[in-house]
């Protein structure tokens, strides 16, 4: 069994070599422990300085493309090199890494195929009141899109399977901790959370520039997760709240009609055919987006089947000594 641990980097010099300094070399049901760190586009070296401190395996996107695409370059990467178990960590030290055995237990049992560290956000001091309200109505909205039990959505501390691994597909170019979990859960996979221990704060947040962008962004974020793997519901929603104003609004107009006032009233008329009429649209755009979205998983299956095709390949090709 290997274990590989990644490590998504962007201008991490400063802080990548104390969070190697505490990574585990060995864990208890591997065979092999690996580090693996994605380099986003640094400018700063992180690459060399990440050579220098003994990792295993570098892999460097020549430009910055973002969290999620280093997140996945890794996946994609620690599959290549045989990783049985996949965890992924921060480069600033903010997860406690001894508690890398408690997050690959879950699956050492076979009782989970992703473990999300979950965070004590309610004693995390360098969060404000409302990223901790952000934090919990992201994930909120993960569990109902994903129909698991996810205490801590936003949490990059996890650990996965391999074949979970091969599963994940990511079209946020922010984030890939929501989006990741939701595919996992609709994809009928066990996915757990353990509660897992912090480190004080080295630098501030890449992710959380300000208060309104952090928002902006996490309500936009979460919007796209409905509309992605939700939609039937999102838009199913939004229908009926339109048709069920609409036929109010039409009630309304009879009633003045019956009292021999409805030609005044003739905007309510209007107004009610229009609320109807969108929620029409609104529930006829959810079943194509159903559709959609039907097609999109028979798309993740054709690409699970390839990369599996792919990775028993690669592992027939490598010399044997």
């Amino acid at each position: 069994m290997k274990l590989i641990i990644q490590i998504p980097c962007l201008n991490e010099a400063e802080t990548l070599g104390a969070a190697l300094a505490t990574l585990p070399r060995v864990v208890e049901g591997f065979d092999e422990v690996e580090w693996l760190v994605i380099d986003d586009g640094s400018t700063d070296g992180t690459s060399g300085l990440a050579r220098t401190l003994g990792v295993d395996h570098v892999v460097r996107h020549p430009v910055n493309r973002g969290l999620a695409a280093a997140f996945m370059t890794g996946i994609d990467a620690a599959l290549q090199r045989g990783a049985d178990v996949i965890v992924n960590t921060d480069a600033d030290n903010q997860y406690e890494a001894s508690d890398i055995p408690l997050l690959v237990q879950p699956i050492l049992e076979h009782r989970a195929d992703m473990v999300i560290g979950a965070r004590p956000i309610a004693q995390t001091e360098h969060f404000s009141w409302i990223k901790k309200r952000l934090q919990h109505l992201g994930s909120w909205a993960v569990r109902l899109a994903s129909k698991t039990d996810v205490a801590d959505a936003p949490s990059g501390f996890r650990a996965m399977t391999r074949e979970t691994a091969m599963r994940l597909n990511v079209f946020n170019a922010y984030t890939y901790t929501l989006e990741t979990i939701i595919q996992a859960g609709l994809s009928n996979l066990a996915v757990v959370s353990v509660p897992i221990r912090t480190n004080p704060d080295l630098r501030p947040s890449r992710l959380v520039k300000s208060i309104p962008n952090y928002v902006k962004r996490s309500l936009v974020t979460i919007f796209r997760v409905f509309v992605i793997y939700r939609p039937l519901v999102l838009f199913a929603w939004a229908g009926s709240v339109c048709t069920l104003a609409g036929l109010a609004i039409g009630v309304r107009f009879l009633v003045f009609l019956a009292a021999g006032d409805g030609g005044g009233h003739v905007q309510s008329l209007i107004l009610a055919a229009l609320c109807i009429l969108l929620g029409s649209l609104s529930f006829m755009i959810g079943l194509v987006a159903d559709l959609i979205a039907t097609n999109r998983k028979l798309m993740e299956q054709v690409n699970l089947r390839l990369q599996r095709i792919e990775l028993t390949r690669s592992v027939a090709d490598k010399p044997r000594y």
